[in-house]
């Protein structure tokens, strides 16, 4: 099934910081009138959520490269636990293709719930134990291990968040101005100190982590430490950096090795953890080598 490649809903790209901070704050709107009342509950929830949304995508990408170059592709998730087959809206879908969402839609009251509860959660959160695990699936089941259940409290506002959160792709994203998965969750985390029950945090900017990598110009035969990670700027920058010296002359051992050993990192945050993780694989790092913990 193809990804239809659409903007934000409205054919416009999120080129700066203050329209993603709008679209994420639209979706934090919906999950706080659906019992996420606070940062610490609604911020998990869109983390996840987002992550596989953004998985998706570039696990479609990926296939579709391998399948012009000839090449066999292992995709982490398959049907009915891709993003396109459970929580693509039915609007966006090829005309004449159905998928399990329209199926959970037409069942019973709390079908929708149940099967993300039950059978897709658990999937996730399984992974890493079988013995063919790929690196990429062992880091997915770490990015789920805190997620019980869904916290939105009514299948209704679950269908809303999911709507809103598959505008956004990497397409309707301007990569010039922001890092996907890292801006989406920076301009929200720096204002989680405003309430009492909330703990704000704070980040190096984007640009100034691009000129600091740039000073650095980290080489690929080096290995790259953060002891502060936060949502992983600093790591996903340097292997962009270092990819775009390769270029084209990249061996695969090189390759092989800028995924899974040569970025290394620590951080402490609960909260801010599992977002690293994400960021740092959805940028191509399979295996991001991040210890949690001071």
């Amino acid at each position: 099934m193809a990804i239809r490649k659409k903007g934000n809903g409205n054919g416009k790209r999120l080129a700066t910081q203050q329209s993603v901070d709008q679209a994420v704050k639209s979706i934090c709107d919906i999950m706080r009138r659906g019992n996420c009342a606070g940062a610490m509950q609604y911020v998990p929830e869109l983390t996840w959520i987002l992550f596989l949304r953004i998985l998706d995508e570039k696990e479609h990408r990926e296939e579709q490269e391998a399948e012009a170059l000839g090449v066999p592709f292992r995709p982490s998730l398959e049907a009915p636990f891709r993003w396109r087959d459970w929580a693509a809206p039915p609007e966006t879908l090829p005309e004449g293709l159905t998928n399990k969402r329209v199926e959970l839609q037409n069942s019973p009251q709390n079908a929708f719930f149940n099967f993300v509860n039950t059978e897709l959660l658990p999937h996730l959160k399984d992974l890493k134990n079988r013995p063919d695990a790929s690196p990429r699936q062992k880091v997915i089941s770490e990015i789920m291990t805190g997620v019980e259940r869904v916290r939105i409290d009514t299948e209704r506002n679950f269908l809303d968040v999911l709507d809103k959160v598959d505008q956004l792709t990497t397409e309707a994203v301007d990569p010039t101005h922001v890092f996907t998965l890292s801006q989406v969750y920076e301009g929200l985390l720096l204002k989680m100190g405003e309430k009492g029950n909330d703990g704000g945090q704070f980040f190096t900017p984007r640009q100034i982590i691009k000129v600091m990598v740039q000073v650095i110009n980290p080489k690929a035969d080096e290995t790259a430490y953060d002891p502060g990670t936060g949502t992983g700027g600093f790591l996903v920058e340097s292997f962009e950096h270092i990819m775009q010296k390769l270029g084209h002359d990249a061996t695969a051992d090189q390759l092989e090795t800028l995924k899974q050993r040569t970025f290394w990192g620590r951080e402490k945050e609960d909260l801010i953890y599992p977002i690293a993780l994400a960021n740092l694989i959805l940028h191509g790092i399979d295996k991001p080598n991040l210890w949690h913990g001071n």
